[in-house]
């Protein structure tokens, strides 16, 4: 097992929200986009925490049997994990060897170089989709998308793909925006499901501790309205909607 260091956030042991079942969830430091509604701003900067594989298997093995149980495993989220490919492969290979599922949870916006080596020790991909048309992506994360949809198809061609949506009312949610969407989807090799997930405001604190003006200051959070109203868009396009929708 590699003595190879990563560079990490904070750690999640019980994690429900970020892949299948009870998780062990790391949050590895250090991000490749900006986006102007990110919740966890204190995840760009890698900062000085590391961790090991040994470390994080020894750590496991405490609440294995709660992930096992579950049909869990471990996510290494971020940031964007796969800033750090050697540290990914290291985790997920030894998580492979132990028979612990494992899911990765990525903006892609790396080389497609760093995203291959992943891939062949991972179970599962969550893949966040910012926006598919490319001038809205620019504005909202800073960054051109052809490299991310790439990396998306080839994900798409390796395992199971979940694509992860935010709905920011105005922003991403209107018909043009779902069309493009479902169209991508479309595209993609294998079952490819969406999860929508609701834009909100609790991160508007970190900004503000951070000293960074925050840039959707006035745009609402996603209520059920919208996020029934997305739901309804995609599957008039056959897409596989994993949001929700809750009487009352």
């Amino acid at each position: 097992m590699s003595q190879q260091y990563g560079y990490y956030h904070s750690v999640e042991t019980f994690g429900t929200v970020d892949g299948r079942g009870i998780r062990y969830v790391l949050f590895l430091a250090g991000c490749s986009l900006g986006c102007k509604f990110c919740h966890n701003p204190d995840t760009w900067v890698r900062g000085e925490k590391t961790i090991t594989a040994e470390q994080i298997m020894a750590d496991i093995k405490k609440y294995r049997r709660y992930y096992e149980a579950s049909g869990g495993g471990i996510t290494l989220s971020g940031g964007e994990p796969l800033l750090q490919p050697e540290f990914v492969r290291s985790v997920f290979s030894s998580c492979r060897e132990a028979g612990i599922h494992t899911t990765l949870d990525t903006a892609g916006n790396v080389p497609e170089a760093n995203l291959t080596g992943a891939l062949a020790h991972t179970d599962a991909v969550l893949f966040s989709v910012k926006a598919v048309d490319p001038e809205k992506h620019r504005w909202l994360t800073g960054a051109d998308n052809r490299r991310i949809l790439a990396n998306l198809n080839k994900a798409a061609m390796s395992v199971p793909v979940i694509v992860r949506y935010v709905i920011i009312p105005g922003i991403t949610n209107d018909r043009e925006d779902m069309k493009a969407l479902a169209e991508l989807v479309a595209t993609l090799p294998g079952k490819v499901s969406v999860e929508l997930l609701p834009y909100h405001t609790f991160g508007r604190k970190k900004w503000a501790q951070l000293g960074r003006a925050y840039l959707l200051d006035g745009v609402p959070d996603a209520g059920p309205q919208d996020m029934v109203r997305a739901q309804t868009f995609l599957e008039e396009y056959d897409v596989k909607v994993l949001y929700e929708t809750k009487a009352g």
